[in-house]
């Protein structure tokens, strides 16, 4: 039994998902940010971060979404989320999913929260470079799913898949959300389609960016 500390359409949402589609028994337990919950003492016990995701894995709290979804596809490997040691595929799917972490997980969270640059509200200067980052990795999985997808492992299904769509969700009140680039709003509505993704959004309550939006 796993626990899932999270909050709805934050970054535990490929987590969620994750979790859903390895079939494996969890439990969740959901921090109200607005309240601020995610710095209650009680959290941060569990988390010194206070942040989400945390998840509990044989009774130990683990953290950050991309090392979570590794766990998940090496204690699960039935679920084919990630490629099993030794396949071919492997090194690219861990590759996208450092990729990922750093070049989107890391970006957002400064678009997100000017206070972690020291200040209340990005100058335009820093907003538009933080735009233009963003952008530019949309540009760069755009072409590489034109030519080899349409997922990032081509025609195989990853945990990889969950977090570019999550990340892609973060983008929808950009100036051009992830869905302008044709590939990936091709992989956006393979991910959205499915099973996992589709019982995640019903759970966390989420309204925007569905199938019909």
């Amino acid at each position: 039994m796993y626990t899932l500390y999270y909050s709805p359409g934050s970054a535990s949402m490929a987590v969620h998902a994750a979790l859903i589609e390895a079939g494996a028994p969890y439990s969740l337990e959901m921090l109200d940010f607005e309240r601020g919950e995610q710095r209650s003492k009680a959290y941060l016990r569990i988390n010194p971060q206070g942040t989400v995701p945390t998840l509990i894995i044989d009774g130990a709290a683990y953290v950050e979404s991309a090392a979570l979804m590794l766990a998940l596809a090496e204690r699960h490997p039935e679920s084919e989320l990630g490629p099993r040691a030794g396949s071919p595929l492997r090194p690219a799917w861990q590759q996208w999913m450092v990729y990922l972490s750093n070049n989107l997980g890391a970006t957002f969270r400064y678009w997100f929260y000017p206070g972690d640059l020291g200040a209340d509200e990005h100058p335009p200067h820093v907003r538009k470079a933080l735009q233009d980052k963003i952008e530019s990795v949309w540009s760069r999985l755009d072409g590489e799913l034109a030519a080899n997808g349409p997922y990032l492992l081509g025609e195989h299904f990853s945990a990889a898949d969950l977090l570019l769509t999550m990340y892609m969700r973060w983008s929808r009140n950009m100036p051009r959300p992830a869905t302008s680039w044709p590939a990936l709003d091709r992989l956006a509505l393979l991910v959205r389609q499915r099973e996992s993704w589709k019982r995640m959004v019903e759970i966390e309550g989420l309204t925007d960016w569905t199938l019909m939006a």
